[in-house]
């Protein structure tokens, strides 16, 4: 039996946590009608709500003031650049485009944890952990925590910011070929348009791609219009879903990735985290996660050296093609290597010499017993031990059950599965079943300090905690 310590840490969703954001509506002439109804307000009024709005925002006056300078900047192109406009009014307007938006207001779950970028506490080890978060209109986002483990694996979680804010800077730029090649697997270059984006410098902006495409668009080719407008389309939200964000909020907490880009437009499902050594024993940190838009799903990475500078890009292949996938921590046998799932219901491993493409994939694991009889999946990224590569699962048993399990696997082989546990390590209990998703433990990533197992998870999508267990009893019990 192996020995599940239950921590007593709650991480519950708030709905006093605000994301502060822009409010742009669709229509330039409703913009044109707000500034024209502002421009209309008395000064004193003016003052009296900007005052009211400094009160109620829980932030600092020099951060609220530079919310609302930066939202004013997202429309000021509209204004008549010949009137002059004092500091306080253009906060004023940048506050009739500025909304809260309560990311977490309806869930907070599905934990994963990776050692924090800066170590620099004796006998301490200092987390990240992000969570996804639900908030109005059932739309997913990505935040983030911070903590620390002591010697005694006590595990401490610092108190979370209420004001979240957007990134202060939002950059769409591109590397020729790697675009082309995505564009080009999806059927979106032909041999009509091709030398066009050929004609791309080798780092392109979305400025220049805009260009590429209307060039296009006024050309003399006979071809459908109405198709081809569906194409330019295309190749621009898949330009939209690759990006890079940049915060200057100073606490992890203070930051969280909202869904920005068309193919995120329901949300960011699921981040599995992992700290990646490269071959020169270099660290940065990478996340795969589930993109949404409201029909379709798509796989995503997301990179990040800081978790203040995040790259977000797509994935492509064709065994990039469903949840759940989640990245080796290094390079094995000279490749990168994927677990994840191809068929909803067996786990996969997936090789590739690029990190943005994957096709090799084999099956590694079907469901057996009987608390995994619907489906398995991992629950993060494979951590390595001396034994191996430990990866939690997770099965989908009657009722819709989930449980969490763990297999191991080889080492150099990882496609060999060399130890498993035949019952859970945790299930969810009676008491759980009458929360957000009745039935369901889940992690989307844990790590291993020493000889421990520090297991982050959710308890039915509605509240965080903690455990750990001995790496020890943990891969006996998979060996039995």
């Amino acid at each position: 039996m192996i020995k599940v310590t239950k921590l007593s840490i709650q991480i519950k969703p708030s709905s006093r946590r605000m994301l502060v954001r822009p409010f742009i509506p669709s229509s330039s002439a409703q913009i044109e009608h707000i500034l024209f109804r502002v421009f209309a307000t008395p000064e004193n009024e003016r003052k009296r709500v900007l005052h009211s709005i400094y009160d109620r925002l829980d932030a600092s006056d020099e951060v609220v003031k530079d919310i609302l300078l930066r939202n004013y900047k997202n429309i000021k192109n509209l204004i008549p650049s010949n009137i002059s406009i004092p500091d306080e009014e253009k906060q004023f307007i940048g506050a009739c485009f500025t909304q809260q938006y309560a990311l977490e207001s309806t869930a907070l779950f599905n934990p994963s944890i990776v050692p924090h970028p800066v170590q620099d506490k004796a006998g301490v080890t200092k987390f990240i952990i992000s969570l996804r978060a639900i908030g109005e209109g059932h739309i997913s986002s990505l935040t983030f925590m911070d903590g620390e483990i002591d010697r005694n694996f006590t595990v401490t979680i610092s108190k979370n910011s209420s004001i979240i804010y957007e990134p202060a800077k939002r950059e769409y730029k591109y590397e020729r070929d790697l675009c082309i090649r995505k564009m080009t697997e999806l059927g979106l270059i032909t041999s009509m348009n091709r030398s066009l984006f050929y004609s791309l410098p080798e780092n392109f902006t979305l400025d220049d791609l805009d260009a590429v495409l209307n060039k296009i668009r006024h050309s003399d080719i006979d071809v459908n219009r109405t198709e081809m407008e569906k194409t330019l389309d295309s190749i621009r939200s898949l330009a939209l879903s690759n990006f890079t964000l940049d915060f200057s909020a100073g606490r992890i907490s203070e930051r969280a990735i909202y869904p920005a880009a068309p193919s995120q437009q329901h949300g960011l499902e699921d981040a599995r985290f992992v700290q990646f050594i490269e071959e020169d024993g270099s660290k940065l940190y990478y996340a795969t996660f589930t993109a949404y838009d409201g029909e379709h799903i798509m796989s995503e990475l997301l990179e990040t050296t800081d978790f203040k500078k995040f790259r977000i890009s797509t994935l492509g292949g064709s065994a990039a093609k469903n949840k759940g996938m989640a990245l080796f921590p290094r390079k094995i046998n000279g490749q990168y290597t994927m677990l994840g799932r191809q068929d909803n219901e067996s786990l996969y491993i997936m090789t590739s010499d690029n990190l943005y493409f994957w096709y090799d994939t084999k099956p590694l694991m079907k469901p057996t017993y009987s608390w995994e009889l619907i489906q398995i999946g991992n629950c993060g990224s494979p951590i390595e031990i001396d034994e191996g590569w430990l990866v939690l699962t997770h099965g989908v048993g009657p009722v819709r059950t989930y449980s969490l399990g763990a297999i191991l696997l080889d080492k150099e082989e990882p496609w060999r599965v060399i130890g498993r546990l035949k019952e859970p390590l945790i299930s969810p209990s009676k008491k759980e079943q009458t929360v957000y998703v009745p039935n369901v433990i889940y992690t989307c990533g844990a790590m291993v300090i020493g000889r421990t197992l520090i297991l982050p998870y959710a308890i039915g999508d509605a509240v965080t905690t903690f455990a750990t267990v001995s790496v020890d009893e943990l891969v006996a019990a998979m060996k039995e």
